[in-house]
Parts: C-alpha cells; structure tokens; sequence
C-alpha cells in the first residue's frame, strides 16, 4: 500500500490569532477553523481533556494544508532547546515557494519572524532563506530565477 497524498502538516502554536496572521502574509488562506474536544481527541493524541482550536489554512493552489492548533488542555510542552537550528532531530522547517522573496520576507519580519543566517542565491536557479516563524518553526522561503 501506498501513500495517496500529504493531507496537511500540523504547528501546535501559543497564539492562533498570531499564526494566523502570519501565515496569511505569507500568501495562506484560512479554510476553516474548529473547536476540538471530546472522548476521540483524547483518545487519538493519548492525552486526557483535551481541549484545542485548530484553523487550517490551504496554500493558493489549493493543494497545501497546514494545521494550526493552540491547546488549551493539556498544557503545551516547550521543545528544547527553544529555538532550535536546522541540525536538530525531528521536524525542523517547512518550505514554500514565494514569487517576491523580498517583499516576503519584509512582510513576514513586520509580523515578527526572525531572519535565520542570510537570504542566499542558489546559483541562478533560487533565492533561499529560512525564517523563524510561530512556535520556533523554521519557515524556508524560496524564489525561482527561472
């Protein structure tokens, strides 16, 4: 058996209204958003009394979902360390490819993110960054030359 597609890639935030926003910058649109409690949740996430909003936001192309959930039950778990770099394991970033990488990231710093390293040139191909974005995550943006 195999994988049909990528449904959608999950950020457990503090602040939705924050991640919200700063995922709309990027170019996201909001799809819906949803209380979720009950016996089910619990039962899936292993954890008791949970209790989170969640909103999904869908890239332009209609293709892309990212899930963006705050708990308000159980209390969240800060990773460690906090602001951790491309070498650590586990999921460390998410890429998307913008078609203005500097009106972008302007936007994206108006909204808080920190630029990682610098914005590089991949021969004439890209232009790379990365950012930090909403929980510590590291927002890779990408712009093609071609």
């Amino acid at each position: 058996m195999a994988v049909q597609q990528l449904h959608h890639v999950s950020i457990v935030v503090e602040d939705l209204e924050a991640a919200k926003a700063f995922f709309t910058e990027l170019g996201l649109e909001l799809e819906g958003e949803a209380p979720i409690e009950g016996p089910w949740a619990d039962r899936i996430n292993a954890l008791e009394g949970v209790m989170i909003d969640i909103a999904m936001m869908r890239t332009p192309d209609g293709v892309g979902r990212l899930e963006l959930t705050t708990f308000h039950h159980p209390q969240v778990i800060s990773p460690e360390p906090l602001n951790a770099l491309g070498n650590t394991l586990g999921l460390r970033s998410i890429m998307f490819v913008v078609d203005d990488l500097d009106t972008t990231l302007a936007g994206l710093q108006d909204r808080g993110a920190e630029l990682i390293g610098e914005v590089v040139q991949y021969e004439d191909v890209h232009r790379l960054c990365y950012v930090r974005g909403p929980a510590g995550i590291i927002v890779a943006l990408s712009e093609n030359l071609r």
